[in-house]
């Protein structure tokens, strides 16, 4: 829950193996490299040291130049501190680096608007430069008056650069806040703006910084040796223990009797704020660190979920529903840490239950109608059926408590319908669901994914790959409400069949099961009124438990289904965060496309 480490370098002349088994011994889980006046590593020299700490499960961070501010106006001066930021990320991602802290700069009494303006178009030029390296730069938060980086800044700037996140160092806002850090209380405080103004991923883990300081009117004077101030990181543990909070600690004290005294009460504090047998037991078996920890108190007939705001009773826990051992559990405790990236995909949509009450080997079945017993708090969706001759109440999932109801049903997978209630009759996106046939590769879906993006750009359309979380990828379309589910099957099967002739040894549009062997079928009968597909961040039931997980196109030749599973989605969607999330800005439409596809409106 809480990683604890100290920013520095290296022992010089010492092994970094030695230096690393000497963090573990100690320890200590993350180390931050401190290349704050300069670079002392080349890339070689960061990719042998990245190694070597993941062999030791040791995360690394690091902190940039403190020259390489955002708030210069001088353009070489700019251009320095940006190319410094750059050069940094870059060397983070060799590192392996979850985060590159860097400072904002000072205000020299500009108007704070001009300086978010300014620092947005910095931040607007690096980003351009390290999409995809999968680091995030971390803006720390001031500790003196007369320099930008108030939480609230930063969470104008974050809401603006998707690899731009907080890392609070809690000496700074002790010393801005004139010692305002003395309990738990004022810790909570902190955590409770953080998860109204990030979106959860940015904050998990949240990086932290700290230290004892002394301060004054002004802000932060200078560090002080752990014990001589007056901030302690006893009541920050129990807080984060409190609210669930995964986070990093760096102590950025002077000298290694402070970093061990502030190791050593982390370690205590662990200890004192352990979940009592009173506070229930865990949802999931261990066999995975969830984000979230669900809790549960046992009952007469089950077990009911604590903590949070709508009652639930769950069952069951402990049953195997996976072959490699992943229980009913694990998969409750995936859906409630997946919540934050995967309800934003849920949102007013009626959801179809894929249901295997006994696990991914078991019987499954398909249930539309909610069952009647499931909780007075979920709202239903009733829609016309033409076959059933009324309305069918479909679940929904507005919370994660939804999602965790749905696991506990047995819903492995979770299958949205492709348009929202409020306009039911248009699709969200148009779906191209690139499904393999009897002895197809794995390559061949590749290949055929990246022949149908080289057709949407082509068409000056965005579209965005997932895997399937099987063995096919899903490419999404995002479009403009306005487009009957008719006329967006009518554009793909026009694609579909494009494909084909491109490559028909490849590529088939056919129907028939037994025409498809060796082949990539292109299934556009998923873009009608009431078909479903497995969401987002969904669970599929196979072996591993696998996710289907968004791909940026370049990834497509480099990854596999198996490489995102209920275990090891959350380092990917931490640094990366929802790459599906353009899928739900729209604002495409098919017009163009289709004239030159010569689809008759």
């Amino acid at each position: 829950m809480i990683g604890y480490g100290y920013s520095g370098m290296p022992t010089s002349g010492m092994a970094d193996s030695a230096f690393l088994d000497g963090l573990v011994e100690r320890g200590h889980r993350v180390f931050e490299l401190a290349f704050t006046r300069g670079f002392p590593w080349n890339e070689r020299r960061c990719a042998r040291f990245g190694r070597a700490a993941a062999d030791r499960g040791i995360g690394l961070s690091v902190h940039a130049p403190y020259f390489a501010v955002l708030t210069v106006a001088d353009e070489d001066r700019a251009k320095q501190c940006r190319g410094a930021l750059e050069h940094t990320l870059k060397l983070g991602a060799e590192l392996g680096a979850r985060i590159v802290v860097a400072h904002l700069g000072p205000r020299r009494d500009e108007d704070p608007e001009l300086l978010l303006d300014r620092m947005g178009e910095h931040l607007g030029w690096i980003g351009s430069k390290v999409a995809g390296l999968g680091v995030s730069l971390g803006l720390e938060t001031t500790g003196r008056v007369s320099h930008m980086g108030s939480l609230g800044d930063i969470a104008l700037l974050s809401a603006e650069f998707p690899f731009v996140r907080p890392v609070v160092d809690w000496a700074h806002v002790h010393a801005i806040s004139r010692g305002g850090l003395m309990s738990a209380g004022d810790f909570s405080a902190v955590f409770g703006f953080l998860r109204d103004n990030f979106p959860a991923w940015k904050v998990d883990p949240l990086h932290t910084q700290f230290s004892d300081v002394l301060y004054g009117d002004m802000g932060e004077i200078r560090h002080l040796p752990y014990g001589e101030g007056t901030l302690r990181v006893e009541p920050l543990v129990r807080a984060a223990r409190e609210a669930g909070m995964r986070m990093t600690v760096i102590s950025e004290s002077r000298d290694m009797r402070s970093h061990e005294a502030i190791c050593s009460e982390i370690a205590v504090a662990l200890v004192a704020s352990a979940p009592a047998a009173s506070d229930g037991r865990p949802v999931a078996s261990g066999a995975v660190e969830f984000p979230v920890a669900p809790r549960v108190r046992e009952t007469a007939d089950g077990f009911t979920l604590a903590g949070y705001r709508h009652r639930l009773r769950l069952s069951n826990l402990d049953k195997e529903f996976f072959p490699d051992g992943y229980t009913k559990g694990d998969l409750i405790s995936y859906y409630a840490s997946v919540a934050p990236v995967l309800l934003p995909h849920l949102e007013d949509r009626a959801i179809v239950m894929s249901r295997y009450p006994d696990g991914a080997e078991g019987g499954s079945f398909y249930e539309k109608q909610a069952p009647g017993h499931q909780p007075d708090w979920m709202p239903l969706a009733p829609l016309g059926s033409s076959s059933k001759g009324g309305a069918i109440e479909y679940v929904t999932a507005m919370d994660a408590e939804s999602l965790m109801w749905l696991a506990n049903m047995g819903c492995i997978e979770v299958h949205p319908w492709l348009s929202r209630l409020r306009h039911i009759e248009s699709e969200d996106f148009a779906v191209f669901d690139l499904d393999p046939a009897e002895g197809a590769a794995w390559e061949q879906v590749v290949s055929v994914a990246k022949l149908l993006g080289v057709a949407l750009d082509r068409l000056g359309l965005r579209g965005y790959p997932k895997t399937s979380g099987s063995r096919g990828i899903h490419v999404y379309v995002p479009l403009e409400p306005r487009h009957t589910y008719g006329r967006v099957r009518r554009f793909v099967e026009r694609v579909g069949q494009l494909l084909a002739t491109a490559n028909p040894e490849g590529v088939t549009m056919d129907r028939h099961i037994p025409n498809r062997k060796g082949k990539v079928f292109v299934d556009s009968g998923q873009n009608r009124a009431g078909a479903t597909i497995a969401s987002v961040y969904s669970v599929r039931p196979r072996p591993g438990a696998p996710v289907s997980i968004p791909v940026r196109w370049e990834e497509l030749g480099q990854v596999t289904p198996e490489d995102f599973t209920i275990a090891t989605v959350w380092d990917r969607i931490s640094r990366h965060g929802d790459l599906f999330a353009p899928v739900l800005e729209g604002g495409q439409v098919l017009d163009h496309a289709e004239k030159a596809l010569g689809i008759d409106g």
